[in-house]
């Protein structure tokens, strides 16, 4: 039997741990097994209920563990047996019972009933409503743990002890109902994460031979052609092989429009396709995929503490002790060295003991935390912990990569300038004859501008390039140039007639190209890289979100630089910087303004987003890169998403500093009320349980926060 629950050594072992409401008691919990022996090190992440074990983890001795508190665990490979329900019910069945007795006792004291048919039942609801407690405290006193339910279970017994049965059920009863509320509320927290998981389907339709079946999702292999209907949902990253169709990716990118797909598109797990049937080749496994890799990064984000949770961990550790020291000198100088009463000073020490449970400070910051990384991977954003939420919630300034970032990289056709008698559509039509030919970057934008229009490139004589120059070629027996104007200028052909427009157009940031023969200019096409439709209203937003100075930082030169600059309306830009002068550049603004985010690609300027105080990287979806190396990714090309993030962030630190405020005041307020004898039982209870649910649900606002329209 031991051997049987001995788990298979293994440097990292993986279990779901259920039953968790308390932080405090599971930050305990872990400290227990990480100290178990042939444990290196053990890690619980609360709200996902997963406990990370290094080392040989012997599953009998963690359950052990497990027990004190109450908690079912398993390994995360075997099969799930639903008790979350049962644990509840059972909850609600002790709650009931305890208010049932509670109310039957006090209805007969009222009544004048003696006291030997109260009593009875103010026990029964004593006994049933802190069961918990008592079951806890009896494995953490031995060993010394002064935790929260050893402080419940003084007060229970002192008060039995001093003979005041009603506050003594009453503090039971109330406290059954906060461990219900608590339930509640961290299983509300856990629900958005089991929403991404139960994205993806767990069956895959694919073709096997000549047959099409239904296979479990994990028996599907890399290279498999799997089969889509309209309305399905996708089961597997994969590369569509034939038909078209629009797909929900809401749920990896967060964008609300369906996205056009077509042979060699990719399709990401958990996406919906709309309406086409798709032939759809596998790429990666059911555990590789882009949805699984999300998940388990937000998993991590959730366990990772943030600053302020570090600061409130640490402030527990000493407040505890002091409060346990506080409550024993309440208790015993008044009696010994005053000769007060025993009971009313045992009474107002019991009183301080309910009320100085640290519940509501350790709850503060994990619960916010957890709902606004929630919240953001909802809605296409993955911040990668507690410590990037608060610094992306810090940022004074923001810094982007012009290409890919607030540009789209990809040249377009911005003028057409059409000289003489000659149309547009004619102009277009002679320049991408002839860039057709040419593999120039720019050249594709002029023959897509073609294709858009219908139009198709004529055969060209005698083609040939002049690099740095232009291209020239005969369309219908005339030698047709189409370059710069040092083309004409070394063809001998005066320039003053186009100069001025070719300037202006420069000025503007695009690149021009000029049309003409050997005889006249037919006119100017101008190309520049395209802004994203977003930019500027991006920008915009993150002024109204308190973002003090907006930067563009590019390679680009001083003329494209200044256009885009305009056009987006950042504070200021830098032209034709190289790698390490972004660095530079970066540095500088964090000597400035302390807390400085970069915006990028995810893979060029990887440097500069390493310095900044948060990299965010762009079009995560897909790019192992970004979702490896960012602190935030947004994982779809949408710049909408980067003000969402830092007002969900600046969100999160507000509610984080209301949380721990008004649990710090509470606690003050109600330990000053110890001493001349206003608090008592009863609202020891109600404050230590009213400010935990109170800061639990202030925190879980962040999950309804919504990107501005």
């Amino acid at each position: 039997m031991a051997q049987a629950e001995l788990a298979k050594p293994a440097a990292t072992v993986v279990f779901r741990v259920e039953g968790i409401t308390c932080l405090d008691c599971a930050a305990k919990f872990e400290e227990n097994v990480g100290g178990l022996p042939g444990v290196a090190s053990a890690t619980l992440n609360s709200m996902a209920g997963k406990l990370t074990v290094e080392g040989v983890a012997d599953l009998r001795a963690i359950r052990e563990e497990a027990k004190k508190e109450g908690y079912q665990v398993t390994p995360l490979d075997e099969k799930r047996v639903a008790t979350a329900g049962v644990r509840r019910n059972w909850a609600l069945l002790r709650t009931l019972i305890s208010a049932l007795a509670f109310a039957a006792a006090y209805a007969l004291s009222r009544a004048g009933a003696a006291s030997d048919l109260s009593v009875p039942l103010y026990i029964v609801a004593m006994l049933v409503g802190g069961w918990g407690n008592l079951r806890r405290a009896r494995y953490s006193l031995p060993r010394l743990e002064f935790n929260m339910s050893v402080m419940m279970a003084s007060a229970l017994i002192g008060a039995a002890a001093i003979g005041q049965w009603e506050e003594g059920a009453g503090v039971a009863f109330l406290y059954s109902v906060s461990e219900l509320l608590e339930s509640w509320t961290m299983e509300q927290g856990r629900r958005s994460l089991r929403q991404l998981i139960n994205l993806a389907p767990r069956m895959a339709r694919i073709r096997r031979g000549v047959e099409d079946v239904e296979v479990p999702a994990e028996d599907v292999r890399v290279g498999d052609v799997m089969l889509l209907r309209p309305g399905e949902k996708i089961a597997m990253d994969g590369r569509i092989l034939k038909g078209e169709s629009a797909v929900n990716q809401a749920a990896i990118t967060g964008e609300s429009v369906p996205v056009e797909k077509g042979p060699g598109d990719e399709l990401f797990a958990g996406t919906f396709n709309t309406h086409g049937s798709l032939e759809v080749e596998v790429t990666k496994r059911v555990e590789d995929t882009t949805l699984v890799r999300i998940i388990h990064l937000v998993e991590d984000a959730q366990a990772k503490r943030a600053p302020s949770q570090a600061f409130v961990d640490r402030f527990a550790r000493v407040y505890t002790p002091v409060v346990l020291a506080l409550a024993a000198l309440v208790t015993l100088v008044p009696p010994l060295l005053l000769g007060y009463d025993w009971s009313a000073w045992l009474y107002r020490g019991l009183a301080l003991l309910v009320v100085s449970c640290p519940c509501a400070l350790v709850v503060s910051t994990p619960v916010t935390i957890v709902s606004a990384i929630s919240n953001a991977a909802r809605n296409g954003v993955l911040i990668k912990g507690g410590m990037s939420l608060e610094a992306a919630g810090a940022v004074r300034a923001v810094a982007f990569d012009k290409t890919g970032t607030l540009s789209r990289g990809r040249p377009v056709v911005t003028d057409l300038v059409p000289l003489g008698s000659i149309s547009e559509r004619d102009l277009l039509q002679l320049a991408a004859d002839l860039e057709a030919r040419s593999e120039h970057p720019l050249s594709e934008a002029i023959v897509r501008a073609a294709e858009a229009q219908g139009l198709r490139p004529q055969a060209v004589e005698g083609f040939s390039a002049r690099p740095g120059r232009g291209v020239q070629g005969a369309v219908d027996g005339e030698t047709l140039y189409v370059g710069n104007l040092r083309l004409f200028e070394d063809l001998g052909i005066s320039t003053e007639a186009v100069s001025e427009a070719v300037r202006r157009l420069q000025g503007e940031g695009k690149t021009v190209m000029v049309v003409g023969t050997a005889a006249s200019f037919l006119g100017i096409v101008a190309v520049a890289d395209e802004i994203r439709e977003m930019s500027r209203s991006a920008v915009a937003q993150l002024k109204r979100a308190g973002v003090g100075r907006t930067v563009m930082l590019t390679g680009d030169n001083e003329a494209t630089a200044r256009a885009v600059a305009s056009r987006v309306g950042v504070d200021e830009f830098r032209a034709e910087l190289l790698p390490h002068e972004k660095v530079e550049y970066i540095e500088g603004l964090l000597a400035e303004h302390g807390k400085v985010a970069m915006v990028g690609d995810g893979i060029n300027d990887a440097p500069a987003l390493a310095t900044a105080t948060v990299g965010i990287a762009m079009g995560g979806a897909g790019s192992d890169t970004a979702l490896e190396t960012a602190d935030v990714v947004l994982m779809a090309d949408d710049l909408s998403k980067l003000p969402f993030t830092v007002r969900l962030s600046r969100m999160a630190l507000t509610v984080i500093k209301q949380n721990i405020t008004f649990s710090l005041v509470i606690k003050a307020i109600a330990v000053a009320a110890v001493f001349p004898g206003w608090l008592t039982l009863w609202l020891a209870v109600l404050a230590d349980v009213g400010a935990t649910v109170l800061v639990t649900l202030n925190g879980m606002r962040l999950l309804r926060v919504k990107p501005e329209k």
